[in-house]
């Protein structure tokens, strides 16, 4: 069994809905939170994807040497259960933000690819190519608005559609989709940056993640929206107040803003060493922890707090996602999709009423069997794992 979610963020038994659409793609699980008015954050699991082995099941992730094949599938499927396009970037653990309203343009069949990955020839599942695959058209209205400076800004509706059949008729998907289905490779462009922002609607911004911690922001009156990823280095250069700032430029309001902090490495798991403990906590108080296993570690987590508080967003701005994710942890405590998973990869026990068991922090990567986790893999010595997707997108 596997679930996803319907238009009104309940999350449905999927007994009734298959795993997989008309041509094969799959239907990704999703965790949905509504974070403000016409805003909706999406958390990927490791369920509902196209990709085997290490990288099992909904990978994300272009960099980690999953089939090129499978990441575009899983990333089409995400496109369509989100109903808008993706935007990626090439995350590098800075404290840079970027103005996707800058840049963005359809250049792959699940959006707007700026990750630099390089991705194969792009098949379905049962090998056929892609363009007998759903065809996915975009529409832009475009208006220029007052900036809260007084200076013009262009601000861009998008929409996407997915139909059943046929080819798209944008013009540069089409390109895109014609050298894939010839078979040769496709190298994106790369942008580097570790947050987001965008007044644009209908565009799904996207932050990889499998410890790190991905931070979403919305200003809804302002009709800004942001998203964070926030490793430890990013904390430590201030990819938060980034982030906020160029919301700002934008006509948002940091008072306004609310966030929500997503799956991650908890403080009781994320072991990192005394010295680099004793550093973060020197910039970040009282995120010094001791580690489940023994030894000195961090919380990243409190750390974002700290930041966005001195961002200028109030405390009670800060909207919990724990007990969404709880619950649908709850909900796939006996998944037959999960419990395949667990019981091969070599990351715990192979008994998914036992990892469960063992969660005592439901957004916790390293902990929750439903999320990818770097930390998790190493300690079960493997050499690849996939990675999540926390999205936040303006409808």
């Amino acid at each position: 069994m596997s679930e996803t979610a319907n238009q009104d963020g309940m999350i449905l038994n999927s007994n009734a809905i298959p795993s997989t659409d008309t041509f094969g793609n799959p239907i990704p699980v999703t965790i949905p939170i509504d974070l403000a008015p016409g805003v909706k954050v999406v958390y990927t699991t490791r369920l509902g994807g196209s990709s085997t082995d290490d990288w099992g099941n909904l990978n994300l992730g272009g960099k980690s040497g999953d089939d090129p094949a499978a990441v575009v599938a899983n990333r089409m499927g995400l496109a369509k259960a989100v109903g808008a396009p993706l935007s990626l970037v090439a995350q590098v653990h800075s404290g840079k933000a970027i103005d996707v309203d800058t840049f963005f343009e359809y250049n792959a069949p699940y959006g707007c690819d700026c990750s630099g990955t390089v991705i194969g020839s792009q098949t379905r599942r049962d090998g056929a190519a892609t363009g007998e695959t759903d065809a996915i058209a975009v529409q832009r209205d475009v208006e220029e608005i007052e900036g809260a400076d007084g200076t013009a800004i262009t601000k861009t509706d998008t929409r996407i559609s997915i139909s059943e059949s046929g080819t798209t008729e944008n013009d540069e998907s089409s390109s895109n989709q014609s050298q894939a289905d010839a078979g040769s490779p496709t190298a994106y462009p790369r942008l580097e940056a570790d947050a987001e922002v965008t007044a644009q609607t209908g565009i799904a911004l996207g932050m990889f993640a499998a410890d790190c911690l991905p931070v979403l922001l919305a200003d809804a009156q302002a009709g800004v929206i942001g998203a964070a990823h926030c490793g430890r280095k990013g904390l430590q250069r201030g990819v938060i107040g980034s982030a906020v700032d160029l919301m700002v430029a934008k006509g948002a309001k940091p008072n306004r803003i609310v966030a929500t902090l997503g799956p991650c490495i908890c403080g009781d798991c994320y072991e990192v060493g005394d010295q680099i403990a004793d550093e973060f906590d020197a910039q970040f108080p009282a995120t010094f922890t001791l580690t489940r296993f023994g030894g000195p570690g961090i919380d990243i987590a409190k750390a974002a707090l700290q930041e966005l508080a001195k961002a200028g967003i109030p405390a009670d701005n800060v909207i919990s996602s724990t007990p969404r994710v709880g619950a649908a942890t709850q909900y796939l405590d006996q998944d037959a999709e999960l419990a395949d998973l667990c019981a091969a990869d070599g990351e715990g026990s192979p008994n998914l009423s036992e990892r469960i068991g063992e969660v005592r922090h439901s957004l916790c990567t390293l902990e929750n069997p439903l999320f990818y986790s770097h930390r998790r893999a190493s300690l079960g010595h493997k050499e690849h794992e996939g990675r999540l997707l926390a999205l936040i997108v303006r409808e």
